[in-house]
């Protein structure tokens, strides 16, 4: 039997119930492991201030833990009439311990237990982006190692414009990551602060232990001002996106260069059969659609960052049912992001450089600038051996 937590005897309209709950029911799977450490740490907090005796804290615990197992295992679902993770946590709490299960609510909200679990979401989520970033830039590097020798021409404007390598190349993409692996740390030290027992956003009425939840769930510090703390629900949540869109920003241009440079007019790399697709109708295509997916989802960051903006403005202080629709573009861009650098990687580690045809793109003309330079070494100044390297060039002639 489920029962609502905000229950006060009344039938709630059946097609109002499917409207509020939408999508929340399910989107909370996500969450629910996260929400029963919390209670663990929030239940020995109460025991703590004697809210809880001994025993009634053991009884807590212990059914917490046969949950957490049957959520791990894959065995446990939450109801869409429960609405939301921590009403299913809390049916199973009197479904096995009876009456003792109704006194984990004391001293907190759905407000700041809903917050606590996003937050300690968004710090494993960040460790896991972390750690997927460092993995590509190995393959990169290992990528830049084996042709660093390899030149070919490079592109301004789309055109040809001067010699490089893959070396400096790859590192651009290497050096890139460094600095959104400096945003992720910024952004995880940010939001590193515990909202648990801030409850509706005007705290509680009864002496709690903030500093003691914040340490047993691992948060650096706790986040004092509890009409902030709801407040900086939807903050937190740009601020990751944005931090995200960063890291899809480069994957964005990666894959942009890598389709360019496969064509087969260009052919600096040749992407291997299994990493790309057919046509329908054209028997000759292989089509590098997983880089055009890789470019496509950053466009697909740009709107989930947009709807957490957007949902989050124009309202006053303090909670909104507004807020349950953050959900969805938050866990879709962690989604969408570790998905992206894992097919980044994948498709790097299988990159293969074409030498010849990089040797070929190096053309006369692309080399225009070091014959300035050179004209430079023999004293006359750089602007008189622009225009000298520049009106042979003008004239289809060799300098």
């Amino acid at each position: 039997m489920s029962e609502k937590l905000w229950d006060k005897g009344y039938q709630l309209d059946s097609l109002i119930e499917d409207f509020t709950v939408g999508e929340d029911y399910l989107l909370d799977m996500k969450l629910i492991e996260y929400d029963i450490l919390a209670s663990i740490a929030h239940a020995r907090m109460l025991q703590k201030k004697n809210l809880l005796t001994v025993e009634e804290f053991s009884a807590i615990e212990n059914a917490l833990k046969k949950l957490l197992n049957l959520v791990e295992a894959g065995k446990f679902e939450i109801k869409k009439e429960q609405e939301d993770c921590h009403t299913a946590i809390e049916n199973f709490l009197v479904q096995e311990i009876g009456e003792i299960g109704k006194k984990i609510h004391t001293a907190r909200s759905r407000n700041d237990q809903v917050l606590t679990a996003i937050r300690l979401y968004q710090k494993d989520e960040l460790m896991q982006i972390y750690s997927l970033i460092k993995d590509l830039q190995k393959s990169l590097k290992k990528f830049a190692k084996k042709y660093r020798s390899v030149q070919f021409a490079g592109y301004t404007h789309t055109r040809k414009a001067m010699p490089t390598n893959f070396e400096i190349y790859a590192y651009a993409f290497v050096d890139a990551l460094q600095d959104d692996l400096k945003l992720l740390k910024a952004i995880y030290e940010i939001i590193d602060q515990c909202p648990l027992g801030t409850g509706a956003g005007y705290g509680v009425p009864i002496e709690v232990d903030r500093e003691f939840t914040a340490k047993e769930l691992g948060f650096k510090k706790v986040q004092e001002n509890p009409i902030y703390a709801q407040n900086s629900r939807a903050k937190f949540d740009a601020l990751i996106v944005q931090t995200l869109l960063q890291i899809g920003y480069d994957l964005n241009k990666l894959a942009t260069d890598l389709i360019f440079f496969s064509l087969e007019e260009i052919g600096y790399v040749v992407l291997p059969k299994q990493f790309c697709t057919g046509s329908s109708i054209m028997p000759h295509k292989f089509n590098p659609d997983p880089l055009e997916l890789l470019r496509a989802n950053y466009h697909r960051l740009i709107g989930n960052l947009m709807q957490i903006l957007s949902l989050s403005s124009n309202l006053i202080s303090g909670y909104h049912r507004d807020f349950q629709l953050l959900k969805k573009p938050l866990i879709d861009s962690f989604e969408t992001v570790k998905q992206m650098i894992v097919v980044m990687k994948v498709i790097v580690d299988g990159l293969k450089v074409d030498e010849e045809k990089c040797k070929k793109s190096l053309t006369e003309e692309v080399f225009s600038t070091h014959k300035v330079y050179e004209l430079v070494k023999q004293g006359i100044p750089f602007r008189e051996a622009y225009k000298m390297v520049a009106i042979q060039y003008s004239k289809g002639g060799q300098v």
